[in-house]
């Protein structure tokens, strides 16, 4: 038991001693036992404090610290950095949170938060006391990173850690690379296509001997730990045999019977069942949709010696060290009368506007319309009073006007109406938003409570919205085409990996990083990361930057080959464990396995996969279950001393 322990209460500038009356504290706890020094600070995160922290623990050679200060999840590693730069072992310290749970929690209250603060301190204290020296679960590892998902995120990510040193091994459902950006035409500021970034990423690729990429390929299991995963993935083939002639299989898309609606291009064309989803798309083979052509047996025995709609889906085995998910995003799809969405032949989504754009040449036309007047409604499928989707997609505002400033630039004649609650073309792109009213776009400010009224009358399309900045005067619009501005929603496979993986996701349902901040790209499962779209909406650019930011963090994970994982899991008492397997049916993390010991059966851990998250410990009715760092004599000492 510990029995040389300093204290250190810090202030934070304010945002704890405004409330806590720290110097109380410090007094009521600096004669606890094995209490020997007992300090307030007004940054214990400063470099000064952390020296001064340091100098006691040598001076006085003390064997435990608490700081009392915010939450752990910011400054944890800090202080654990401040022991063992003393010499001191990390785990021989614990974290106090006075700021969320008491100051800023009780603010009102300052007294009785002041008692609560000595309450947790001593909680510290006691805690602290019972601590155990501990080191770090060491494991080899693999410098293999798979990577989920080929489109913009995904590839720049492969390039970067292939760059490293790093073997990858690049995963992607659909048949051909690029994702979501390789629907979009003109990029603002570069002024290039999509298709073409997508095509001087894939060549790059193909560049480099340790990039693996596997299109058609769906995972389907994973097992292990980081440092070691296995991952199963299916590969489905594109039913076009091996050693096709090109001129041979070009006749067979030609005179192919069979016509599919297009998905690449959301519904407004069709496409032969034998198909890319454009031109220059890559990989430069075509896919056969086995479903719709096996149904014509004479055109199939014709082209046989390049179409075979028996080949069967293969299996694909991988051993990594690591996994980044860029799985992306889908976009928004309204209901069925949803500002007239599917009920009114010219209401179209934003993202069949941008295809619209790109499929037309000389004159902007929609259903054999010519197209001179749009109105852009916005925040469809976002910001949501009633819906699921609460949250601001961010990047609709700048898309819609762009495209707007796209068609005006294209077409010339198109009068472009905007009818938003608030836009958000944020940092640079305030220049599009200045740009669209230079050119004499229409802004329409609406309540959210009153939003605008779409209804067709004798084949006319009406749009009627009160305008916020003109004393809500009601403005009636007669437009060629409506675009509604829908934002970014997870994929809809999206649970199928979160099962998988056991990825969590957060209120939005996209994939949830640990902190925002701190850890921005990494989850709760040691050695999977998070980037692009599939963790929220994100323009390009830092869809970009979190995949390069995922990409360091996952070598600088795996570059030494051996892995440094925390030492507070669940530890079995083998004497006590009579198996029962109630704490491998509440274990989330697959941690948890039944093996024989001394002539019974027994649970062990797998210290590699473990989190400590105890949901095995409350559930074993032997006791026989304690968790590294929270055993059951800690927090029945904390509990006695809460009730002093």
């Amino acid at each position: 038991m510990k029995n040389k322990i300093g204290v250190y209460i810090c202030q934070c500038g304010g945002n704890i001693s405004d409330c806590v009356d720290v110097e109380e504290v410090r007094k009521a706890i600096e004669n606890e036992p094995g209490v020997v020094i007992a300090k307030t600070t007004m940054f214990a995160c400063a470099d000064s404090a952390q020296k001064e922290m340091i100098n006691d623990i040598e001076e006085a050679n003390l064997d435990a610290i608490v700081v009392a200060s915010c939450s752990p999840k910011l400054h944890l590693f800090t202080f654990r950095n401040v022991a063992k730069r003393a010499g001191l072992n990390q785990y021989n310290y614990v974290q106090v949170n006075l700021r969320e749970q008491c100051s800023w929690a009780h603010s009102d209250k300052p007294k009785e938060a002041t008692k609560k603060a000595i309450v947790l301190v001593r909680d510290g204290i006691v805690r602290v006391r019972y601590s155990e020296a501990l080191d770090q679960i060491k494991i080899s590892a693999l410098n293999v990173v798979t990577i989920i998902g080929a489109g913009i995120s995904g590839m720049r990510a492969a390039i970067e850690l292939a760059d490293m040193g790093t073997n990858i091994f690049l995963i992607e459902k659909d048949y051909f690379v690029g994702g979501r950006i390789s629907q979009i035409g003109k990029l603002f500021e570069t002024d290039e296509k999509g298709k073409e970034i997508v095509k001087k990423l894939y060549y790059e690729i193909k560049k480099r001997n340790n990039i693996r990429l596997f299109t058609g390929a769906e995972i389907k299991s994973f097992s292990g730990s980081v440092g070691n995963f296995k991952i199963r993935v299916e590969i489905t083939p594109r039913y076009i045999t091996s050693k096709y002639d090109k001129d041979r299989l070009t006749e067979a898309i030609q005179k192919c019977p069979e016509e599919i609606p297009d998905k690449f291009n959301f519904g407004l064309t069709k496409r032969k069942a034998i198909y890319k989803n454009y031109e220059t798309a890559l990989p430069d083979i075509p896919v056969v949709n086995k479903d719709v052509l096996s149904r014509d047996k004479e055109f199939l025995r014709t082209y046989k010696d390049c179409i075979d709609i028996n080949q069967k889906p293969e299996t694909l085995n991988i051993n990594t060290g690591a996994i980044l998910l860029c799985t992306g995003f889908d976009p928004y799809e309204p209901k069925d009368g949803e500002f007239g969405y599917k009920k009114i032949k010219n209401v179209i989504t934003l993202q069949q506007f941008e295809r619209i754009i790109d499929l037309n040449d000389n004159v902007l036309s929609y259903n054999g319309k010519k197209i001179k007047s749009i109105a852009f409604i916005y925040c469809v499928g976002s910001r949501q009073i009633d819906g699921e989707n609460k949250y601001c997609s961010r990047f609709c505002c700048t898309s819609a006007i762009h495209a707007s400033l796209v068609a005006k630039e294209k077409f010339k004649e198109t009068k472009n109406f905007h009818l938003y609650r608030d836009i958000r073309t944020y940092g640079k792109y305030e220049k599009l938003y200045e740009n669209a009213r230079r050119q004499g776009d229409i802004f329409i400010k609406f309540d959210e409570t009153d939003p605008p009224v779409v209804e067709e009358f004798e084949g006319i399309t009406q749009v009627k919205c009160k305008d916020l900045l003109y004393n809500r005067k009601e403005l009636e619009i007669n437009p060629d085409l409506i675009v509604l501005v829908t934002g970014m929603v997870p994929r809809k496979d999206s649970h199928l990996i979160s099962d998988i993986l056991k990825i969590p996701v957060g209120r939005d349902n996209f994939f949830n990083e640990v902190h925002p901040k701190l850890r921005p790209v990494e989850t709760v499962i040691d050695g999977i990361f998070i980037a692009g779209t599939c963790q929220g909406p994100k323009n390009i650019t830092e869809s970009i930057k979190s995949s390069l930011s995922a990409s360091v963090k996952a070598n600088s994970l795996l570059n030494d080959e051996e892995l440094e994982l925390e030492p507070l899991v669940a530890k079995i008492n083998i004497d006590a464990c009579e198996w029962c397997g109630k704490c491998i049916e509440v274990c989330t993390y697959n941690t948890i396995t039944k093996t024989e010991y001394q002539g019974k059966f027994v649970a062990k851990i797998n210290v590699a996969t473990c989190k400590g998250c105890g949901m095995c410990s409350t559930v074993c009715p032997n006791d026989a279950i304690d968790i590294i760092g929270y055993s059951n004599e800690e927090i029945e000492a904390m509990i006695d001393v809460s009730t002093v």
